[in-house]
């Protein structure tokens, strides 16, 4: 990352590529034991927040990102009642999962509080449900906590993580799988953010293996845009636990009784489809 003449820009050296902000002023700066988290005021596309210097959420897209995560997966599932949110600090999935009324526990467990202290100040919109007491938010390592979990403990898994470096590494492990695979019930699913189609292929092929040897039956890359991620385009993955996610609730996802941005069914069809390389 580099803040030069009032612009940030975050540098994808791998690819050649970049993404610039114009900022108007600095609004947080706090280095936790774990990242620095920086908040910045922008021209065009509101608050930022930064992890280690890389976009995490702005104002103007993240709600592609945060719908994206959740409802698909959540119409996908046949009964989606007791849901784990691994990571999204920034509390925006959480907000989208409880839409869903039919949900009646969703726990958060992110290891850095920082990230959630940060949205409080800088993003209300994002945490305005974690006051809803379905909600219960835990600070605690992701991964020790799915190891831990009771079998057959949730119906869904969402793993809202940061890029597979430092904390979130294990994240897109076989053996962080293996556990995801163990606290799901059978009709379970989990869903996790995978990346850019155009720039990680390689991370996504790899979850497709290890999320298969980790036991889970189908997998399902989506794909939507995201404009402040790199390349602009992203990427969910779905696994199974003894059921496929190739096809999701239609008529419930036509007629959701809630508001959403992005998503829709006819949104959620297309981000099945996948160009021929990505089906390659």
């Amino acid at each position: 990352m580099t803040l030069d003449k009032n612009w940030y820009t975050e540098i994808y050296p791998a690819d050649g590529a970049a993404f610039s902000l114009k900022v108007k002023k600095k609004l947080h700066d706090v280095q936790t034991p774990y990242q620095h988290i920086e908040v910045y005021e922008t021209e065009g596309f509101g608050t930022l927040m930064t992890i280690d210097g890389l976009v995490m959420v702005t104002d103007r897209d993240n709600f592609i990102y945060h719908e994206m995560m959740s409802h698909p997966v959540l119409f996908t599932h046949a009964n989606p009642k007791n849901v784990l949110i691994i990571g999204g600090g920034d509390c925006g999935t959480l907000r989208e999962v409880l839409k869903h009324p039919g949900v009646v526990q969703a726990q958060q467990v992110d290891i850095d509080e920082g990230v959630t202290r940060a949205a409080e100040l800088h993003f209300p919109d994002l945490v305005d449900s974690n006051s809803d007491p379905r909600a219960e938010l835990y600070f605690d390592d992701g991964i020790k906590w799915v190891a831990d979990a009771a079998p057959g403990s949730y119906d869904i898994i969402i793993v809202d993580s940061t890029d597979p470096v430092g904390p979130a590494e294990g994240l897109f492990s076989e053996a962080f799988f293996r556990s995801c695979h163990r606290a799901l019930r059978d009709g379970g699913l989990i869903v996790q953010q995978s990346e850019s189609p155009l720039f990680h292929q390689k991370i996504i092929n790899d979850m497709h293996s290890a999320m298969r040897r980790a036991g889970f039956d189908s997998t399902l890359t989506l794909n939507f845009p995201q404009c402040s991620y790199p390349s602009g385009w992203w990427s969910a993955t779905l696994a199974g636990k003894g059921m496929a996610p190739t096809s999701f609730r239609e008529q419930d996802a036509a007629r959701k009784p809630f508001k959403t941005l992005y998503y829709n069914a006819a949104i959620h069809r297309a981000a099945m489809a996948l160009p021929e390389f990505m089906l390659r």
